[in-house]
Order: structure tokens, then sequence, then C-alpha cells
């Protein structure tokens, strides 16, 4: 009987210091600095492709706000590796783009870490329209780099 009532307190603090962790290391405003050596965000409305837990409506509504409206998008000349994507000619990513305003980019940068995880480059997606793309910056140890 004890042990059925372990497993129940478990089963409810679990997911409450998963979720708990998730915010604090993801999504709280204590554990991310925006390195200095990168500029600020620009006012107004921006483009970001995204191919990974973004794609997701309630990842994007806990990171910023709102499901908002994305469209299918495809990004060529890449391939996803992970959490990454690397070169690769004649491949293509399906993904989604999303239309922020600045302070909604500046949530983004803060879940992607930019600056510490990732960078955010412009790429030029299959329909020719231009859009920020998080890519991982290198860590020590990797051989390639990010484009």
């Amino acid at each position: 009987m004890r042990s059925l009532k372990w497993l129940g307190a478990l089963a409810l603090v679990g997911p409450l210091a998963l979720a708990g962790w998730l915010w604090l290391s993801l999504l709280s405003p204590w554990t991310y600095d925006r390195p200095d050596h990168l500029p600020p965000v620009q006012e107004g409305a921006h483009r970001v492709f995204v191919y990974g837990t973004l794609t997701h409506a309630p990842v994007r509504w806990l990171v910023y706000g709102r499901v908002g409206d994305p469209e299918p998008a495809v990004l060529t000349g890449f391939e996803r590796t992970g959490l990454d994507l690397s070169p690769s000619p004649g491949a293509r990513v399906e993904g989604l783009l999303l239309r922020v305003e600045a302070e909604e980019l500046a949530r983004l940068d803060r879940y992607e870490r930019l600056g510490i995880r990732y960078e955010r480059v412009r790429q030029t997606l299959v329909d020719g329209r231009k859009a920020w793309v998080y890519r991982r910056l290198p860590t020590e140890g990797d051989e390639g780099t990010a484009e």
C-alpha cells in the first residue's frame, strides 16, 4: 500500500518538476542573457522558417504567446540532422513559415538561446522569400561549422 502512495506522489510531482525545469531552462527570462555581441532585434515584422519543435502549435503558444498563422514552407540545399540543418545540395527541408513581430522574435531568440546554442541567419526559401533560420552553433570538438 505504501508503494502505491509513493508511486501516486511521484506521478503527480514528476510532471510538475519536468514542466518547471522546461520553463526555467527554455522560457524563463532569468536563464538567458542575450550576448552583448548580438545586434538588437529590428522593429517590425519578421519571417522565420522553423523545422523542429516550433512546428507544433502548443510550443509556439508557450514560447511567444500565440500559435500564429503559419504556412508550409521549404528550404532547399539543406538536410535536417538532429537539431540542426546541414548543407546538402539537392536536399530539402519542409517546415513552417512564421510571421512574428520584433518582441516575438526576441522570445524565439531566447527559446533558441541565440548566440549560445543557435545563430539566426537569413536564408532564401524555395518560393524566393527570405526568412530567418536558426542554425546550431558549432561546439568544441565539432569538425563541421554552421554555414
